[in-house]
């Protein structure tokens, strides 16, 4: 069995992940604001497949495989930190724009918005830093089935992150025109954007964590 605090620590980790702007925000917000909350929401199923991939990989003691060999979790921390770099620099570049600024982007199919859903996921590096560093952090091997308890503390992430997204793509189109006409917000809005993904980027290619044994 898990305890409270486990699932109140995973809650609070999930909470401020989905909260900081990264991949799975900024797509699901730009796609909602082109093409309406519809994509938005066929993107968001993408994601959370995603979600339920790394929990299957999580939940076959995948992490256990970075424990031993932990030149492969380095080289994840080290390319999960130059992606969020990159898209700090593209945010507060010079001509950067918001993921709320509108943009003309193509209307693509429910298949290749459900696609980039999922694929943004499995290469966002903050979604593969939770389940194969943080999550393990709060599983007790005393407690019980290893795996049982990486399936249940990886369902409470699905459920803030989901939901969590899932009000975002509600709200996109709101905040997008909210901020419309307010240029200087827009462009407050990147520069906080742009500034928390560089933070980010910082203290995942600082960080000394390691992964626990699944």
């Amino acid at each position: 069995m898990i305890g409270t605090a486990a699932v109140l620590g995973v809650a609070a980790a999930a909470l401020t992940m989905v909260l900081t702007p990264g991949p799975n925000m900024m797509y699901l917000v730009s796609r909602t604001v082109s093409q309406g909350r519809r994509a938005g929401f066929v993107s968001l199923a993408g994601v959370a497949v995603g979600f339920a991939v790394y929990l299957a990989a999580a939940t076959a003691g995948i992490t256990a495989v970075f424990a031993v060999v932990p030149g492969l979790y380095l080289a994840l921390k080290l390319a999960g930190a130059a992606y969020l770099g990159w898209l700090a620099w593209k945010t507060l570049r010079p001509g950067g724009v918001s993921a709320f600024a509108p943009a003309e982007l193509p209307a693509d199919p429910a298949r290749r918005l459900f696609t980039m859903g999922l694929v943004t996921n499995l290469l966002n590096p903050k979604i593969a830093i939770m389940y194969m560093a943080l999550i393990p952090q709060f599983v007790v091997p005393a407690a019980g089935s290893v795996w049982l308890q990486s399936l249940s503390l990886g369902a409470v992430q699905i459920a803030v992150a989901l939901t969590v997204n899932a009000l975002i793509v509600v709200s996109a189109g709101a905040v997008a025109t909210f901020l419309g006409g307010r240029p200087l917000w827009l462009r407050a809005q990147r520069y906080v954007t742009g500034t928390v993904l560089g933070a980010m980027a910082a203290l995942v290619a600082t960080d000394r964590a390691r992964p626990l044994p699944a």
